[in-house]
């Protein structure tokens, strides 16, 4: 863990309710699946946000405006500084990844799958994409995707974008060496029916301190209570107590 003093590059409404934020400053190396915790002026807890892209220079975290939190984050202007602490959580296993890997998103948990995606690519390995929304009003990042070369799907419940459809209902139509996910745990539940490899769950949890001192995140696993926001927020399938 670290902390960083950051400057706002810019915080943009990129869909409904989701906003794209770019940061500037020194930045340590950060881990697909990794997350940072941001202080927000007027609330007590700082918010957990996970990582959509990271350089030496540059981080990038894209969140959905749900409460006083994200609602005060999205007013911040370009040329602000915010205190974050970098780093935490653990990461993806990219080396269990296989040669044709699947990787998940559902609404706000499409972000880190980004970051997986290309450091998969840096790597040879070219994965399948499956991103999932309401509607079309959510869809985000979908040209970010194939610009990098990875095979892209759409799925909205309303069908108003790509396919109408969950993300299991594609999961059933295509092969692959692995599975990683980030979504509702709902979204999780659903494919643990229809899943035909070993993969990766990363949880969305609501969290107190965010560095595992509140154990205010545990989740049940096969090996005893773990804190998402320490030993998460991915978890193998294997190792999950549904």
């Amino acid at each position: 863990m670290k902390q960083l003093f950051l400057k706002i590059e810019s915080n943009e409404n990129i869909a409904e309710s989701i906003y794209e934020m770019r940061l500037s400053g020194e930045t340590p190396e950060i881990n697909p699946g990794q997350f940072v915790n941001i202080k927000i002026d007027g609330c007590y807890l700082r918010r957990p946000l996970s990582v959509c892209d990271s350089s030496e220079n540059t981080l990038t975290v894209i969140y959905k405006v749900v409460g006083k939190g994200t609602e005060t984050l999205s007013t911040l202007s370009s040329g602000e500084t915010l205190d974050i602490l970098s780093g935490l959580g653990n990461g993806f296993d990219i080396s269990a990844s296989g040669q044709n890997p699947v990787l998940v998103g559902g609404g706000v948990g499409v972000p880190p799958m980004y970051k997986l995606c290309k450091e998969l690519i840096k790597r040879g390995v070219f994965p399948t994409v499956i991103l999932g929304f309401n509607s079309a009003k959510g869809v985000f990042y979908k040209e970010k995707f194939e610009e990098t070369g990875a095979k892209v799907y759409i799925m909205t419940a309303d069908g108003s974008a790509g396919e109408k459809g969950l993300v299991t209902d594609k999961l059933r139509e295509i092969s692959y060496s692995y599975f990683y996910a980030c979504g509702p745990e709902a979204m999780f539940r659903a494919m643990e029916k229809v899943v035909s490899s070993s993969g990766e769950y990363s949880f969305e949890e609501k969290m107190g301190c965010g560095f595992g001192a509140c154990m205010g995140c545990s989740k049940k696993t096969k090996s005893g209570s773990k804190r998402v926001c320490k030993e998460g927020p991915v978890f193998k399938r294997e190792e999950i107590i549904w």
